[in-house]
């Protein structure tokens, strides 16, 4: 007992010590569990954690912790102490008259630690979130589409921004170096803004000067693309934010590109493509180092640098000229042996560029539009943001003398005299190649005055200029007088009636009309021609045997032959005899000229097309241009033509057929004498030359009678057939 007692004893003598020890030990336990040590709460051994560096055990902590204590105290009495020191006492202690009002040095260091830390973290803020936007200012993004002639020069611009995109690979080396050397030799090296200039800018500022320039190639793109022009003090911070998280983000050669198709040049234009062709008449790829020059100094103000506006500015340009080519070879961008070959000022062309397309070129280049949309699978709406290169197949020469040969024909035209005759006159006339190239086409007066296209309406009966396909037809598929029977071959020397008055005769008996009249044939003037061949009844114009051939052949198929010479199905009329004779179809006359171009080219058919290729940002749109197809066979093609050549030196159109030999056409009038045409082909083209009369209110042809003080009874073709003869003469 006694042991046990005193087992006891020494047990309590040292419960207190024993007790705190175990709080001891819970504590270090929590701080152990807490660095990775110690047991779970539940009492089962915690999964050790894995292990990331030397470990403090928890006897270590709890033997240290006394120790540390004093340190820790006097640390925080040390930068409390440091912190009273800092702030500021005004005024100040232990100092009197004025300079208690005075700061002290460590207080001037810490007021500017303090602005140093403010402006750091507001700017830093700033950046944060400031970011690039995604719409671009919409010139940046508009360009214009530019349309070229045949002979590859230009031919007009639409658009309401002069600007054209290129990528930098098509611009040459040296002509970047001129830019560079002139805006920003440490381009390539440079986090997109500049020290200095963003010095000078704060310095303008402080003083209440105007805000300074000085700035970075990229720092003008964004102030171009992004930004106003506001020359703000808020703006320019914007700037220069957008300007590093640019270069950040941006390669240098993609930032080099973007300035360079988005920079003001003079003379209406954006970027340096369009600037290169409207002061050198050229692409900006075919620029030597010298002109490139000459763009460069544009950048600093085309309005001053533009040589052909005044004696000073041609004094300026040449003075900065001479300076970006000498700071060239100071940048290593040219070498002195080439700058000392440039002695010649580049002088640019005084003209600008084409403007938008009026007169005439506006109804080339909707035509031109209609079909690159087409053609290309474009959306309209992508096609009018720009940045296309449109390669028309209008021959310039031609456009020329075609003009002026319908500007001579209406002459004649006096609407003052003969206000109800010559008022509503109108002409259109289309040429079209071989291949199907439209080479010229008189649309009207003058497209900014009348839209509306004379060469391309369907609005005007064709008349006995169809009578040619009603023969091809016949010649290929051969006629049927006897219902149920074999089909008959028929020929050129083929005969049938042809006098005046001729009844319309069917497998069946006479053809009637809806109103129950018989249908009868008439020629022009009510001439009987007798047993005529039918290559006589084509060259001479003779209509009855051409009603009675049309029935003959079978209209369904006079149709189909219409269609593969290209007349459009909407453009032709039902099918009754006055099918035959072309009284209710309205194809167009660049379709006339290129249905006529298939007997011209042995049968072989291209629809007229206006482009022969489209680049967009200097890459190739892909187009699905018209295929040459077979619409009639090679003899019959010729034989036709035989026939059309006959018109021109015994026929209806012999009055000019000996001053163009070996020229083919046909005359064609209608029954109202609402129009008068004339297609003739040579071995270069087919031309279509339509003269009628129409009010462009309702669309509603007027007769021809007394046109020009033309006596009654004058064919509307005898006009056509003139203005054709002319516009040949001029296109040799």
């Amino acid at each position: 007992m006694h042991l046990g007692c005193a087992g006891s004893t020494a047990r309590g003598h040292s419960g207190v010590g024993r007790q705190d020890t175990a709080a001891g030990r819970r504590s270090r336990g929590r701080l152990a569990a807490a660095l990775g040590g110690g047991r779970a709460p539940s009492g089962r051994r915690a999964k050790p954690a894995p292990r990331r560096g030397p470990r403090i055990s928890a006897g270590r902590l709890g033997a240290l912790a006394p120790a540390l204590e004093p340190v820790l105290r006097k640390g925080l009495a040390e930068v409390r102490r440091l912190l009273r020191r800092m702030r500021p006492e005004f005024p100040r202690p232990g100092r009197s008259g004025w300079r208690r009002w005075i700061p002290s040095w460590r207080q001037w260091l810490g007021a500017c630690l303090y602005a140093f830390l403010g402006v750091l973290g507001f700017v830093t803020i700033a950046y944060a979130v400031t970011d690039i936007p995604d719409d671009l200012n919409s010139f940046a993004k508009q360009q214009d589409n530019i349309y070229y002639w045949a002979d590859g020069s230009t031919m007009a611009r639409t658009g309401w921004v002069s600007r054209q995109e290129m990528p930098l690979d098509k611009v040459p080396p040296k002509v970047q170096g001129a830019v560079l050397a002139a805006e920003n030799a440490s381009f390539y090296s440079d986090p997109g803004v500049s020290p200095s200039g963003v010095l000078r800018a704060v310095r303008a500022a402080a003083t209440g000067g105007e805000t300074q320039g000085g700035s970075t190639i990229t720092q003008q793109y964004v102030k171009n693309a992004y930004l106003n022009q506001d020359r703000t003090l808020s703006r320019k911070f914007t700037e220069l934010l957008l300007a590093v998280k640019l270069d950040n983000r941006k390669s240098k050669q993609q930032i080099l590109q973007d300035y360079l198709n988005t920079s003001w040049f003079g003379r209406g234009t954006y970027g340096i493509q369009r600037a290169s062709q409207a002061y050198y008449g050229k692409d900006v790829s075919q620029l030597n180092a010298s002109e490139g020059a000459f763009l460069a100094s544009l950048l600093k103000g085309a309005g001053l640098y533009d040589p052909t506006l005044s004696k000073e500015n041609h004094e300026r340009s040449v003075e900065r000229w001479n300076w970006i080519l000498d700071r060239m070879v100071e940048t290593g961008q040219l070498s002195r042996a080439e700058r000392a070959t440039y002695t010649t000022f580049p002088e640019p062309s005084s003209a600008s560029l084409v403007g938008i397309p009026g007169a005439q070129t506006g109804y080339l280049v909707e035509m031109a539009k209609a079909y690159a949309i087409k053609a290309g699978h474009l959306k309209e709406s992508d096609f009018d943001l720009g940045g296309y290169q449109i390669y028309t197949t209008f021959d310039r020469a031609r456009m020329t003398a075609l003009t002026a040969a319908v500007q001579g024909a209406q002459k004649d035209f006096d609407a003052e005299k003969r206000p109800d005759t010559d008022k509503y006159a109108k002409i259109g006339a289309a040429s079209v190649a071989p291949d199907g190239r439209l080479l010229a086409v008189y649309g009207g007066p003058d497209y900014l005055k009348q839209g509306f296209n004379e060469a391309n309406a369907t609005t005007i009966p064709v008349g006995t200029a169809f009578t040619p396909i009603v023969y091809a037809a016949a010649l290929d598929e051969g006629v049927m007088r006897t219902r149920g029977k074999a089909r008959t071959p028929v020929s050129p020397s083929s005969s049938y009636d042809g006098n005046d008055q001729v009844t319309v005769q069917t497998p069946e008996g006479p053809y009637w009309d809806r109103s129950g009249k018989v249908v009868k044939g008439r020629n022009d003037g009510g001439r009987n021609w007798g047993q005529v061949t039918l290559r006589q009844a084509v060259a001479n114009s003779v209509n009855t045997p051409m009603l009675q051939l049309g029935l003959d052949v079978g209209l369904d198929r006079v149709e189909s032959f219409a269609r593969r010479t290209g007349l459009l199905e909407s453009s032709l009329g039902p099918r009754v005899p006055g099918f035959a004779l072309g009284e209710n179809s309205t194809p167009s006359a660049i379709r006339m000229a290129g249905a006529y171009q298939t007997f011209a080219a042995d049968g072989m058919h291209t629809d007229p097309y206006s482009v022969r290729s489209v680049t967009r940002n200097g890459g190739a749109v892909p187009l699905d241009g018209p295929k040459p197809t077979r619409a009639v066979t090679a003899r019959t093609a010729r034989a036709v033509t035989d026939a059309l050549e006959d018109t021109m030196t015994e026929g209806s159109a012999k009055a000019v057929g000996k001053a163009h030999p070996g020229a083919a056409g046909k005359t064609g009038n209608t029954a109202a004498n609402t129009a008068g045409w004339f297609i003739g082909s040579t071995k270069e083209e087919s031309t279509a030359v339509v003269v009628y009369r129409m009010s462009l209110t309702d669309l509603v042809p007027l007769p021809l009678t007394g046109l020009g003080g033309d006596a009654p009874g004058t064919p509307g073709s005898d006009r056509a057939v003139r203005l054709w003869s002319d516009y040949i003469k001029a296109a040799k």
